[in-house]
């Protein structure tokens, strides 16, 4: 069984959150004592047993041990704006003889680390972090989940175009090179609780087959059209889990059987000779329908629902229609990650900033885990003031765990437990209102440049022999 645990108890972080425990200290942290804090979610014994566990074990003594190294890259996938540098010196209550470890030591020191800490560390920490009683976290008993899949800018390096390809753009090459990542997402919390990286062609429903040892009984897995296919919808409900996915409006399915709310039973079929000749078909249950909105988008197109749940008195199909809707929330995940967490700024034109393919990998954990941090201390925060997840802010909570880290007193339990109780308070004043009725059209804003495209030739740019000066030809 993979490591998301599916149950019908409360999920370990939250009970780590709500019945707050005395911290234990490592070296590492009495070294980076300003990220204590992070032990509430992300326990020192888990970093520790990840080491282990991938054959990290420190031979000599060091300053960037690989606990301190695996911390410094948590630090990295919060403190999102500072360069790593300055990540360990936000790490760390310097005193007057301490010095900071150069930008090329820290960087060697994650080449040492490699990907599999990060890994092994994400699978371990990684959880559900909502229960029956949170709205949108459930359908009918049954924990919703959703796939979905996105891709990001990666540094336009050699090693990073040879790994990962460019995408096709105008007629040419894609200024940068891109990944495609996968990932499953609990829907009531925004929590991502596995992905998977790919090079950029790299077709989004290939992908998810690595995603399917991750699930189990009790879910109800939401996806869009572009994952179905009758081989990993059998995979997928092989884990015994049930699937509500949409489809394509050109699929070929011909009722067998029409049900009470309008929905209807038909079979699906690897290959057009199984449905010639009635072989290994799959019976699911079809749900069509349309929009009479001419503001909403998909007007008067139809919409195609397929799903396991073939009861439809326990399962109606409004409110299947309803609860496919949830899956808009990974997309929010998405959204979350990119644009508020580690977004594009000046100094930094990609998504992430790593250089080499390993490196781009480590950072994804890196930026999953402080993801996680985030929105496990806000469904902390929500649970505390008995309100809905939904209502306490992302960034909101992003903002005040930044601010407030350093503040942490490393002193003792006692301290510990009222910092994380002020921070649980802080965060739940960050309150948002419930979502609007609105719609968001599919249309470019901003033109394309007017100057001409990147060609191969110029990268990388050839080097300049002469001066600017020895360059200047006057003229008459």
């Amino acid at each position: 069984m993979s490591h998301v645990t599916w149950c019908d108890e409360r999920p370990v972080m939250d009970e780590a959150l709500s019945e707050i425990e005395p911290f234990s200290a490592t070296d590492a942290l009495d070294q980076l004592d300003r990220l204590l804090g992070l032990t509430q979610v992300i326990p020192a014994r888990a970093v520790q047993q990840a080491l282990a566990d991938t054959d990290r074990i420190d031979s000599r003594a060091c300053r960037l041990s690989f606990e301190v190294t695996t911390w410094v890259l948590l630090a990295m996938g919060l403190l999102t704006d500072l360069p790593i540098r300055s990540v360990y010196h936000h790490a760390r209550r310097l005193l007057p003889t301490d010095t900071i470890p150069t930008r090329a030591a820290l960087c060697l020191a994650r080449q040492r680390l490699g990907i599999p800490p990060l890994r092994a560390l994400f699978r371990s920490v990684a959880r559900p972090l909502t229960d029956g009683d949170v709205r949108g976290a459930t359908f009918g008993g049954l924990r919703l989940l959703g796939i979905d899949s996105t891709k990001l800018n990666v540094p336009d390096t050699p090693a990073n175009v040879a790994a990962f390809g460019r995408p096709a753009c105008g007629g040419g090459d894609g200024p940068f090179p891109q990944v495609h990542k996968v990932s499953l997402v609990e829907l009531g919390s925004r929590a991502e609780l596995a992905f998977l990286v790919k090079p950029h062609n790299r077709n989004e429903a290939v992908i998810a087959w690595g995603l399917v040892r991750h699930v189990g009984p009790g879910v109800v897995l939401l996806a869009d059209r572009e994952f179905f296919g009758y081989r990993l919808w059998q995979a997928f409900r092989g884990r015994g889990c049930e699937l509500l996915w949409r489809g394509k409006s050109h699929f070929v399915l011909d009722p067998i059987e029409v049900l009470s709310d309008d929905s209807y039973l038909a079979k699906v079929y690897a290959r057009p000779r199984d449905r010639e000749c009635d072989r290994n078909g799959v019976v699911v249950r079809v749900i069509k329908y349309t929009l009479d909105d001419p503001q909403r988008v998909g007007h008067q197109e139809e919409h195609v629902l397929l799903t396991s749940l073939l009861d439809a008195e326990a399962f109606p199909a409004v409110e299947l229609i309803l609860g496919y809707h949830q899956r808009w929330e990974a997309e929010l995940m998405y959204d979350e990650q990119k644009t508020h967490h580690d977004p594009v700024r000046p100094g930094k034109p990609t998504a992430l900033r790593s250089g080499t393919p390993a490196g781009v990998v480590q950072e994804l954990y890196a930026l999953s885990l402080g993801h996680y941090v985030t929105q496990a201390l806000r469904v902390a925060a929500a649970e505390q003031e008995d309100v809905d997840p939904d209502r306490i802010s992302f960034t909101g909570t992003l903002r005040v765990l930044r601010c407030r880290l350093p503040e942490c007193d490393s002193r003792g339990g006692e301290s510990f437990a009222r910092w994380v109780t002020r921070l649980l308070w802080e965060i739940a004043l960050h309150r948002v209102e419930p979502r609007r009725n609105r719609i968001n059209p599919r249309v470019l804003k901003q033109p394309f440049a007017k100057y001409p495209k990147k060609q191969p030739q110029h990268r990388p740019a050839p080097t300049i022999r002469k001066s600017f000066l020895e360059s200047v030809v006057m003229t008459r």
